[in-house]
């Protein structure tokens, strides 16, 4: 069974799931003549007295909370029930975080994009990426620069370049309409880079395809 003490000690129950602050009794909304009532190591103390069940919570300073209420007669536990609601919202709370969906961030250059902003945008790149989302990286053509991909392409090589090992590149770069496009995700290793791996030769981003 998993509940939990003043001590916030825990035990695996599938009763848990029972249990909620809006559609549980507990203490003196327990209406019934009699319970089976567990304590609050986990013992099964059988059938006693709504009333005896409710002076051994009060002596040991937790609640009577009713877990199986369809039972004959209905199962109570002996257990702190704010702090074990506390518990299990923290738990669902990191939870979602665990779940978080990755986004996908954009980047855009144009072919003419100076030193300057493309050192800029490499900044918002590594953030991005630190943060697990992807980022999807395009060189976007305008007029007659469409007829030089290869100036679209030595850029994504430099931006590949300049992030090292801080990106893992997901997809190459391909044309799609007027832009060329990559996709980078964060490296599969987060831990801290060493040195030597800082210095490696930057990868090199593959011919695009049309």
């Amino acid at each position: 069974m998993c509940y939990i003490t003043s001590r916030y000690r825990r035990f695996p129950d599938p009763e848990d799931k029972l249990i909620s602050s809006k559609n549980s009794r507990i203490n003196e909304q327990i209406r019934v003549r009699e319970v089976r009532l567990i304590d609050v190591d986990g013992k099964q103390l059988g059938v006693v007295p709504t009333r005896e069940a409710l002076e051994m919570a009060r002596a040991k300073q937790v609640d009577l909370v009713e877990v199986a209420p369809n039972a004959a007669p209905p199962v109570c536990r002996l257990l702190d029930f704010g702090k074990f609601m506390y518990e299990r919202t923290k738990k669902e709370r990191e939870a979602r975080k665990a779940h978080k969906v990755q986004e996908l961030k954009e980047l855009r250059f144009k072919p003419t994009t100076d030193e300057y902003h493309i050192g800029f945008k490499l900044k918002q790149a590594r953030k991005y990426l630190s943060d697990g989302s992807k980022v999807k990286v395009s060189v976007l053509f305008r007029g007659r620069s469409i007829t030089h991909p290869e100036v679209g392409k030595r850029l994504l090589e430099l931006v590949v370049e300049k992030l090292g090992s801080d990106a893992a590149l997901e997809q190459p770069p391909k044309m799609e309409g007027r832009s060329l496009q990559m996709v980078l995700a964060p490296p599969p290793n987060t831990g801290k880079t060493k040195p030597a791996e800082k210095a490696a030769a930057p990868a090199k981003v593959p011919q695009a395809s049309a």
